[in-house]
């Protein structure tokens, strides 16, 4: 009889029955138990010549390359591929915080891993099932066994899944948001702050923004309190290449959780300043060591002109003001 764990506990262990029926969101075959070839083996069984439902994502991680490598020689990868499976390198996976095969708040997945403890996979719920049930469930769009796949066609996603996509959210309307700001000065007088100094990779696995704030500067040196005393509006200024490093989306979005008001820096890091204008996060390139800046300085912006104005003196630098496309993007709020 097949078995499977419930989520929270991998000693929580019931027949299939139990929870036949039960939708997911997504699958997940590897782990350092059930990563072995025999798995894929297995796994390459079932798919073969089917599908996974459409709004199931299915992730493959053999444990080895030495694994992955006889997969791809074998033609299994070619049938995980061909099914619509996600296929990683090999590795531990999804027991590992931010690697492939992690699910998100309210996300149900079946997995072959050997712990499904709160947290362990991600925020969703975990079941723990063998290769042969995680395929099948993955075809099948719910918890099923091998000999219950439905034989029909995907035409329709389940109830649930298709109220997430059709039901449309009535969205306030939106003031248009300034192109003159005020706000106090953080003087960051460094230069290359990567994007680990911003966001620590550690923390790679929140997924609600209005969290990720806390974590805003949490590894850069002597700013590690930054979000208890920022206050909404506040003005980051700093120096050469900010954001160079990892493309982590967490290091913009840490920052608009904060509501700051923008960040001005002498040159920013080419994938850090495309996430943030694509964002809606206002940043500019302007070089303000003219206005001779002390931190809580209260400083103007004109994203238009790009001018800066240093309240306490009077004095005024010019940056490189917003491009058109920037600043329709900034007005929007973002580029979605």
């Amino acid at each position: 009889m097949p078995l499977i764990a419930r989520p929270g506990s991998p000693a929580d262990v019931v027949p299939v029955e139990e929870v036949l029926g039960k939708p997911i969101d997504s699958g997940f075959v590897g782990s350092c138990t059930n990563g072995r070839y025999e798995d894929m083996k297995e796994v390459a069984k079932i798919l073969e010549g089917r599908k996974v439902a459409p709004w199931v994502v299915l992730k493959i991680v053999p444990a080895t390359d030495k694994i992955w490598q006889r997969c791809l020689f074998d033609g299994l990868i070619k049938i995980f591929k061909e099914a619509g499976a996600l296929v990683g390198n090999a590795g531990c996976a999804g027991c590992a915080a931010g690697q492939i095969g992690q699910n998100g708040p309210g996300e149900v997945t079946v997995s072959t891993g050997n712990r499904n403890f709160p947290g362990k996979q991600g925020k969703g719920e975990v079941y723990l099932a063998s290769p042969q049930i995680v395929a099948a469930s993955s075809i099948a769009g719910y918890i099923t066994t091998p000999d219950k796949i439905p034989e029909k066609k995907h035409i329709v996603i389940p109830p649930v899944q298709e109220e997430k996509i059709t039901k449309k959210k009535v969205e306030p309307k939106k003031e248009e948001r300034p192109t003159k700001i005020k706000g106090r000065v953080w003087l960051i007088n460094r230069d290359n702050i990567d994007t680990d100094m911003i966001y620590h990779n550690k923390y790679l696995a929140v997924t609600q923004l209005n969290e990720m704030g806390k974590y805003a500067f949490s590894n850069l040196p002597g700013y590690e309190d930054f979000c208890k005393k920022v206050n909404p509006g506040d003005i980051i200024v700093t120096g050469e290449n900010f954001g160079c490093g990892s493309s982590r989306q967490h290091a913009v979005d840490c920052f608009i959780a904060l509501k700051v008001g923008a960040i001005i820096a002498k040159s920013f890091g080419a994938i850090y300043e495309r996430n943030a204008i694509n964002s809606g996060l206002p940043i500019m390139q302007a070089n303000l060591d003219k206005l001779n800046l002390k931190d809580g300085d209260i400083i103007e912006v004109d994203f238009v002109t790009g001018e800066v104005k240093n309240t306490r003196t009077g004095k005024i630098v010019k940056g490189i003001p917003f491009s058109k496309v920037q600043l329709d993007i900034y007005k929007r709020g973002g580029l979605l």
